[in-house]
């Protein structure tokens, strides 16, 4: 190192030198200093993860005085989705709840209808579950899909047995029972099968593709198709038995035997 007399003094005698590994480069955001940490999941979902992954760093880790966690990427988008869907879903069943009593001006009859959407979401979590599929944003949609669908057969349901009840109350008057009121929803409800599995094997023909699919976007696609084919599969059930079940039941209260 030169000195200002013009005199050359030895670096070893100034400052001790090494060589060490160090950071390839410095990022920082909001004039802070920070590193990533890339986590790579499987077997679980990521609102899992992260919620077992911020336990375990309460309990074992004590940062500094200036040092701060933000858990980011994916689990970011997740709960900014989470935020839209608790608005997005009660706004739905509000909207299929009103159109359903424009359709039928009675509560009653709307919220038989709305009964079969709870049921008809059995069967596409039971689907996921087997396929192995884990809550996201996909898989909300489908199960948005599967209400509209689920309240629109139930809809057509209903309407066969408004028909079939008003035939026979018509027919018999005064003298009508409960058991023509049976004979009544077995008839309405026959009249149903045919159209129902129409729209169910459609449906499911429709979307089968879907989750044999390979490539980009199948991923997601499939999350949409799953609830919809589990859910057929379960609605089918609902419409074709317990809605005519609630709806003898309904019907039938103040009748005679």
């Amino acid at each position: 190192m030169p000195t200002p007399n013009g005199a050359q003094v030895p670096i070893t005698q100034l400052a001790d030198i090494s060589i060490v590994k160090g950071p390839p480069s410095i990022k920082s955001e909001n004039a802070r200093k920070n590193a990533w940490i890339y986590v790579d999941l499987r077997g679980i979902d990521v609102g899992t993860y992260v919620k077992l992954a911020q336990q375990a760093v309460r309990q074992k880790l004590k940062l500094p005085s200036g040092y701060s966690i933000v858990w980011s990427g994916q689990y970011e988008y997740l709960q900014r989705a989470k935020k839209r869907l608790i608005v997005v879903v009660p706004m739905t069943l509000l909207i299929i709840f009103l159109l359903l009593y424009f359709n039928f001006k009675n509560i009653s009859e709307s919220l038989i209808v709305m009964l079969s959407v709870p049921f008809s979401l059995t069967g596409g979590l039971w689907l996921m579950y087997l396929l192995g599929y884990h809550l996201s944003v996909a898989v909300g949609v489908g199960f948005i899909a599967l209400a509209g669908v689920a309240a629109e057969t139930g809809v057509v349901m209903l309407i066969y047995l408004d028909q079939s009840y008003k035939k026979f109350k018509g027919k018999y008057g005064e003298k009508f029972s409960r058991q023509h009121l049976y004979e009544a929803i077995e008839e309405g409800a026959a009249l149903r099968v045919r159209p129902k599995m129409m729209t169910v094997v459609a449906i499911m023909a429709g979307l089968m593709p879907i989750m044999w699919s390979h490539g980009t976007g199948s991923e997601v696609m499939k999350r949409i198709a799953a609830p919809m084919i589990g859910g057929m599969v379960s609605a089918t059930i609902l419409t074709l038995i317990v809605v005519p079940a609630i709806y003898g039941l309904w019907k039938g209260w103040n009748l005679k035997e």
